[in-house]
């Protein structure tokens, strides 16, 4: 899930080691531990064989997914690595490490002929236009790439943005400064149908999913805070971030910005 801080912090030149996402967030997206159970039971009671993450990040669903069903390896997938360690540590203490592949590179090179699963959760700019651009989300291309991928029958659980209620310049600004940027739910759930999925269930992310996560991605402005001196010559620039990051949130799309969770079956 792209966050109004990820493209802040992208688009300065400044160099701050910030604490990991995962210190305290366990998804990268707004979903709660409940949320990801139902997920996670839908694709270990269908899948066998190969499930791909797209966009994987410290790969925590997959994790999960390899733990519930021991007929399925994981193959996560995502054009960093910084989340990796933990994941391989994670993948050692659940005793799935042998099932556990991950793959730093775009996806569109990775991605194999076929799978008999996939998660991808706000990674459909893989396919569509780069955050950067502030360009309308492509979700056509990334349902129409991960039917390509998965074979019939097989499950995928697909999560992106969408807009919950009519968006407000406040609310768009902070993200890609467009109106159209996301669609609403029954929108999406069209475009899945026609390409080629039936919508087995549909989750949407609460306000409360929302708020923890986002105050997963302040805290690391805290953290920072907390641990470095009043003097330290980047605190200024820290808190210039942790405030445009709280007045994106709280005064712009909170509650606005929404998640969609679908559960899908190829077709």
């Amino acid at each position: 899930m792209t966050a109004m801080s990820d493209r802040s912090e992208a688009e300065t030149t400044m160099t701050i080691d910030f604490a990991p996402l995962h210190r305290s967030l366990l998804f990268n997206t707004p979903l709660s531990g409940e949320r990801a159970h139902e997920l996670v039971a839908f694709l270990a009671k269908t899948a066998r064989g190969t499930v791909i993450d797209v966009g994987c990040g410290w790969a925590e669903l997959l994790l999960r997914l390899l733990e519930a069903n021991e007929a399925i390896h994981g193959v996560g997938i995502d054009l960093s690595a910084a989340g990796f360690d933990h994941a391989r540590q994670g993948s050692k203490g659940r005793q799935v490490a042998d099932r556990l592949q991950l793959i730093c590179g775009d996806v569109k090179d990775c991605l194999l002929v076929a799978a008999q699963g996939a998660i991808c959760i706000g990674a459909s700019q893989i396919w569509g236009p780069p955050p950067q651009a502030r360009l309308p989300m492509d979700y056509a291309a990334a349902l129409a790439a991960l039917r390509r991928l998965v074979s019939r029958g097989a499950p995928v659980v697909y999560g992106e943005a969408i807009w919950s209620t009519s968006p407000t310049e406040a609310a768009a600004a902070p993200l890609g400064g467009r109106l159209d940027e996301f669609i609403f739910l029954p929108e999406l759930i069209e475009l899945a149908t026609k390409s080629g999925f039936a919508v087995v269930r549909v989750h949407k992310a609460t306000l409360a999913e929302w708020d923890d996560f986002e105050s997963g991605h302040m805290a690391k402005y805290t953290y920072w805070l907390a641990e470095h001196p009043p003097d330290d010559p980047q605190v200024a620039e820290v808190q210039a971030l942790a405030q445009a990051q709280s007045a994106a949130y709280y005064r712009g799309y909170r509650g606005i910005l929404g998640m969609a969770y679908l559960s899908l079956l190829a077709v």
